[in-house]
């Protein structure tokens, strides 16, 4: 058997080796190439693009300079959104891939870093694989410069970026640096914070799929930049395989422009997205904001400032009271848990009953707010009349058997305790 795999592994072996030399024979030496559309230069073997966007330059509705300042004074909010201790300076981070889906035989291409310098401008560093051979010199280009990152920051990298890099460095026998490195992935906090506004749905929708939560929606709803002239994705692995066949680099300037505005739109929703949790509520734009920075910090265990939040969500609902409305449910559901967390009984109750009184609120949220005030009426305001009401309120829909079961327990023990007060009152009399 082992004979026969060696046999296997020689023949592969072989015709991979084969091809490789087949292939790299119809290349010319990549240095020979012109790459002077790109502006670049070549280093330690890797070609480099480097490239400033001045502090006074703006991206959408505000400068370069601003986004760097900001994000200076809010960095130390960024532990609410990574694991580990991010740091400055931060490294945004984005690939251009030959596969638009990652796994095996999918490559990195193109690997952009960007940051602020100490002057406020956007600075981008890209390296360009310009030879499928060269992989291995670009990633050890790429783990030089990652090595000296506080933390890096991507769009869906964990998913994607992080997975891919480490699987061809892995090929190669290399070492994964991102592993050692704080990730801050942008694109959770942005579905939590922004999907729902983009999309005019709530947090009980479906926004963790939402398409108008890609990078690009969110440069252009969010931040007011526009794109002129950029390549649409699906063509991006298309364009690079020309230049692979022809040499021909200019292609490949619009692919390179647009990672950089990627890298900077990172950049800006970052700043957006720390400065936000720097400030506080005071500083959401509506409802959906104010309820995703609560989450934020009540994961955090920063109750104070969760409650904060949530209270400034419900009081930004553009719905009327009583009037179906998605953010609203959530940021009153929300609210009631951080008062209880609290011992802060009736503002809970307050939460509940609001949500209770909501058209339209969804069954199990209405059970649960039924069964809050069953609960807070019968063993805190000792109100039993008002206890058995919310109890049976909380069997008006279709519930599970095991919920019954719990409201007919509840409502026994409360019909009980009505029915021995007025024994225990004569009792007393007596005495």
């Amino acid at each position: 058997m082992s004979s026969l795999a060696d046999r296997v592994r020689g023949i592969v072996g072989s015709t991979q080796s084969d091809t490789s030399r087949h292939n790299e024979s119809r290349v010319p030496n990549p240095e020979s190439r012109d790459l002077s559309v790109l502006g670049g230069a070549w280093r330690d073997g890797c070609f480099v693009v480097d490239r400033r966007t001045e502090r006074n330059v703006r991206h959408g509705r505000e400068t370069v300079g601003a986004l760097s300042e900001r994000l200076a004074r809010s960095a130390g909010e960024a532990p609410l959104f990574a694991t580990g201790a991010p740091r400055p300076p931060f490294i945004f981070f984005d690939l251009e891939t030959t596969g638009l889906n990652g796994g095996a035989g999918t490559q990195a291409f193109l690997v952009g870093c960007g940051w602020f310098s100490d002057d406020g401008a956007f600075v981008t560093r890209q390296f360009l694989l310009t030879r499928i051979g060269d992989e291995q010199t670009l990633l050890a280009s790429v783990r030089a410069e990652l090595a000296r990152a506080g933390a890096i920051v991507t769009f869906n990298g964990k998913s994607f970026d992080a997975p891919l890099l480490e699987t061809r460095y892995l090929f190669h026998r290399l070492e994964w640096i991102g592993d050692g490195l704080p990730h801050v992935d942008v694109l959770h906090p942005a579905r939590r914070f922004w999907g729902a506004s983009l999309s005019g749905r709530g947090p009980l929708g479906a926004t963790q799929q939402n398409p108008e939560c890609s990078l690009i929606a969110l440069e252009r709803r969010l931040l007011g930049a526009k794109r002129v002239g950029d390549v649409p994705g699906f063509e991006v692995p298309s364009r690079y395989f020309q230049f692979v066949r022809t040499g021909d680099a200019r292609p490949l300037a619009a692919v390179l422009d647009h990672n950089r505005q990627d890298l900077l739109t990172l950049a800006s929703l970052t700043a957006r997205l720390l400065h936000l949790s720097r400030v506080g509520p005071v500083e959401a734009r509506d409802a959906a904001e104010a309820l995703a920075l609560g989450r934020t910090y009540a994961r955090a265990g920063q109750d104070d400032r969760a409650r904060d939040a949530f209270i400034r969500a419900v009081a930004m609902s553009r719905a009327p009271a009583g009037a179906f409305d998605p953010i609203r449910i959530d940021s009153l559901r929300s609210l009631a848990l951080a008062w209880r967390r609290v011992r802060r009984f009736e503002e809970a109750a307050q939460c509940w009953r609001q949500l209770s009184e909501i058209r339209g609120c969804p069954p199990h949220l209405a059970r649960e707010a039924a069964e809050a005030l069953a609960i807070h009426h019968e063993h805190r305001v000792r109100d039993l009349a008002a206890a058995r009401q919310f109890a049976l309120q909380s069997l008006d829909a279709d519930v599970p058997p095991a919920w019954t079961r719990a409201v007919q327990h509840r409502l026994a023990r409360i019909d009980r305790k009505i029915s021995e007060r007025p024994l225990s009152f004569s009792s007393s009399w007596r005495s």
